[in-house]
């Protein structure tokens, strides 16, 4: 992050809001001071919460990409959330009713992404977007992304074969202190967005029953040991049909 970069973003923005600094102290619920350090680039005294703060009431999205010895820190994070992906197909195990597809890419009038799970139900014909996250960083990105997913799936779903009569969705956040204490910082909004608590998955996912909106956590490593079968996702080849499952 170019710190002086961004104190020229967040002065010009603004200035073209036609704010002073002092107004958008009194917006955020910080000093002066601190709104003109944002504006200098001196960064290193400013918290990151304060930085987030002052960034929303302009309008402004900020983010941190983090970096460590290369390829390697992917290598780590990837792990991780494949280690969540194997905790979530370990939960359909024994729901042999469910197709699932991994990592399933789209690129529908423009808007691109990946579902992280795409699960079928055929004898509902309902429709489960997943998202998982291993770590939970925006929260209102987090939701949005996931809204458009769900608002897209049912063009993914049809190059399957699948034709949905319901679709749901459920946010899978991996389990930690972090990530447990910024869902409790927003806890008014995911409940409102995910108002069906995830400890009712389990009954859900044994009989579908309306489109369900669900968050809840899990640990990358629950279920996993050596005295169960590691669960295997299924593929599912485009064109294939509702009812056919094509492991790869």
């Amino acid at each position: 992050m170019d710190d002086g970069r961004l104190g020229r973003v967040f002065r010009a923005v603004r200035t073209k809001k036609g704010w002073r600094q002092l107004d958008t102290a009194v917006r955020a619920g910080v000093s002066q001071q601190t709104v003109s350090r944002i504006e200098r680039g001196a960064l290193a005294g400013v918290p990151w919460g304060t930085l987030v703060r002052v960034a929303q009431e302009l309008g402004i999205r900020v983010s941190v990409d983090a970096w460590w010895e290369g390829a390697e820190l992917d290598r780590l994070l990837g792990g991780r959330h494949s280690a969540l992906h194997e905790a979530v197909a370990q939960l359909f195990e024994e729901l042999p009713d469910w197709v699932l597809a991994p990592e399933v890419t789209f690129a529908i009038y423009g808007e691109r992404g990946v579902i992280d799970i795409l699960c079928w139900h055929a004898a509902t014909r309902t429709l489960l977007v997943i998202e998982l996250k291993t770590e939970l960083v925006d929260v209102q990105e987090t939701v949005g992304t996931l809204d458009r997913k769900v608002r897209l799936a049912a063009k993914v779903a049809a190059e399957r074969g699948w034709n949905p009569l319901v679709i749901g969705c459920w946010l899978v956040i991996a389990e930690g202190t972090t990530n447990r204490r910024r869902v409790g910082a927003h806890q008014a909004m995911l409940r409102n967005a995910y108002p069906t608590d995830g400890r009712t998955m389990p009954g859900w996912l044994r009989a579908p029953g309306g489109a369900v909106r669900a968050m809840s956590f899990l640990s990358p490593t629950q279920g996993v040991g050596a005295t169960r079968r590691t669960a295997t996702v299924r593929r599912v080849r485009p064109g294939t049909g509702a009812g056919a499952a094509a492991p790869t």
